[in-house]
């Protein structure tokens, strides 16, 4: 990035959409990560949609849960959640509150902040990898459960902010199927990438696992 994109903070009325009309418009917005260290600066290149209790493939397909609560709470939240034993995955809850919808952030571009990121994420050979992929992207940026629920609509004190950022010309964005998404969710075109940027995590089908005997 060669500007310095938009930090006005992103207002709330602007997640209070339906998902499949927030997930493209949050390509180039900037989520910045304030920790003991320093701040991080990501701008957001890939999201995915998950549509709640309409979604076969989100988490709150069959209602809510004490994992999924956050999803059905007022829209501007984060909904992090532990995957695989190993990782974690940020999303930004959006919609009306009691229905539940959210936003993956797939990818991104560390713009600021890079050495502190560089630090979690030792296996990066490259700063464009940085951010590649959504447990990469909240390692990078030192997310976990503890932040569930954070508000991204607060002020610059709280410890995840979204901003305004600078979004990517219309004849950029590019949508197709969701990664690793199977059963009756895995054709929906629910996922949005900025066309070229090297930072966008490449696309894998779903692959079923395999019971071990």
């Amino acid at each position: 990035m060669t500007e310095r994109p938009d930090r006005t903070p992103l207002p709330r009325p602007f997640l209070d959409r339906p998902v499949l009309d927030v997930a493209p418009d949050l390509l180039g917005r900037v989520l910045v990560r304030r920790t003991a260290e320093g701040p991080i600066v990501l701008r957001i290149t890939e999201v995915e949609a998950y549509a709640g209790e309409l979604d076969p493939g989100s988490h709150a397909f069959r209602g809510r849960t004490p994992r999924n609560e956050v999803m059905f709470g007022p829209p501007g939240h984060a909904y992090v959640y532990f995957t695989y034993g190993m990782w974690h995955c940020l999303n930004v809850v959006c919609g009306p509150e009691g229905r539940a919808s959210g936003v993956l952030l797939r990818a991104g571009e560390i713009i600021e902040g890079q050495e502190l990121a560089r630090k979690r994420r030792l296996s990066a050979r490259y700063d464009k990898e940085l951010a590649k992929g959504p447990a990469r992207l909240a390692t990078a940026l030192a997310v976990d459960r503890a932040l569930n629920g954070t508000d991204l609509c607060q002020d610059d004190t709280a410890p995840l902010s979204l901003y305004t950022g600078t979004a990517p010309p219309p004849d950029l964005v590019r949508s197709g199927p969701r990664t690793g998404v199977g059963g009756d969710g895995a054709h929906h075109p629910w996922r949005f990438w900025v066309d070229g940027d090297p930072t966008v995590s490449p696309y894998r089908p779903h692959a079923p696992r395999k019971r071990s005997t």
